[in-house]
């Protein structure tokens, strides 16, 4: 029986290929290279996300098509591009993207991660090895900051993965339409997996992009020049519905490589508007809060996973003047525009 190749969403514009199941010796995948491989055994991805959004189950000896790729993820994986194609590979992430495991969180110390065996590469016509970020190279825009300065772009930031700030983000989008605004929500950073900016759509964003619209399976790894022109072509990429704000997340911690670099680079840090910082906790908040200033960044709002509990919500009034909202007060439309409106303390990272 000839069984299809499941296609990952990273590989959704991959079109007409042929599969060059050779070997290449001493051939070392760059980011984006995309390859056809069997699933060997299941571990912590029984699924992956498609190309047309739909979650596909997996299972032994399945095909699938995915692109190489890298991973930060705190709570999550660590992984790296391999150095040959006949090691052990892994599912990284569910949108597609596959490489060598370095290190895991503790959670998934039994199960493991899905392992795969390269099958071959996905080649064009001419025989060129396909690549999702070569697929998208000639619409990757240069930076100039330019988009930036027809809107206003909100940043969310978090102390850590998982400290609340993609669903800060969403409520802040809704709160924003609630008060007659066009809202666009954008990931810069991260793995490829589209459930947080679905989230956003879901939520009322007028429109909705990511650095997987470009190719990019992740974007760890990445060069500052190579953000940064990611950055100006995803904000271009939206303004066609002219929205009045940017809800823009960076994904992981403060401290990950990619989200410090940005956040370090004064080119872009005086495109920005505005900043939404969330935390896990009391300590998190504070420190990510002095981090942040002084990076020359000065929150306008503190959200995220504390604000479950009425003791930390305290501690942190009672060691910043930051606001504190929840994501109920972040949806409602009159708490979002005062927050980001003529908000003097916005204005001091320029």
């Amino acid at each position: 029986m000839q069984l299809r190749i499941k296609r990952s969403y990273i590989c959704k514009d991959v079109n007409a290929h042929k599969v060059d199941n050779t070997l290449p010796e001493n051939y070392k995948p760059i980011a984006g290279d995309v390859g056809i491989f069997e699933i060997i055994r299941i571990g912590k991805h029984r699924s992956i996300q498609g190309d047309s959004k739909r979650n596909i189950a997996i299972i032994s000896g399945d095909k699938i098509m995915a692109a190489f790729g890298t991973r930060y993820a705190t709570e999550q994986f660590e992984g790296y591009l391999p150095d040959h194609l006949n090691q052990e590979l892994h599912i990284l992430g569910a949108g597609g993207t596959v490489g060598v495991l370095a290190s895991m969180h503790y959670k998934f110390k039994d199960i493991g991660p899905t392992t795969l065996k390269f099958i071959g590469l996905a080649k064009d016509h001419f025989g060129k090895i396909i690549n999702t970020k070569e697929i998208k190279r000639k619409e990757v825009i240069n930076f100039t900051g330019a988009a930036a300065s027809a809107t206003k772009i909100i940043l969310s930031l978090g102390s850590s993965m998982d400290s609340g700030k993609t669903t800060s983000a969403a409520y802040l989008v809704h709160g924003l339409k609630k008060a007659g605004h066009k809202v666009a929500y954008i990931k810069l950073t991260g793995t490829v997996y589209t459930k947080d900016a679905d989230l956003a759509s879901d939520l009322g964003a007028d429109i909705i992009a990511d650095f997987s619209d470009f190719g990019f399976p992740s974007t760890y790894m990445c060069d500052l020049n190579e953000l940064l022109d990611l950055y100006e072509s995803l904000v271009s990429s939206v303004l066609s519905e002219h929205p009045d704000y940017i809800i823009m997340e960076i994904a992981d911690g403060l401290y990950e490589r990619e989200t410090k670099m940005l956040l370090t680079s004064k080119r872009f840090r005086q495109t920005i508007e505005g900043v939404m910082f969330s935390a896990g906790d009391s300590l998190a908040a504070i420190n990510g809060i002095k981090i942040l200033n002084n990076w020359n960044l000065y929150p306008a709002v503190v959200s995220g996973l504390f604000t479950a509990s009425p003791l930390l919500i305290r501690e942190v009034k009672e060691n910043t003047t930051v606001p504190v909202y929840d994501i109920d007060q972040l949806a409602t439309g009159e708490v979002a525009v005062s927050l980001f409106t003529n908000n003097k303390r916005l204005h001091a990272i320029h």
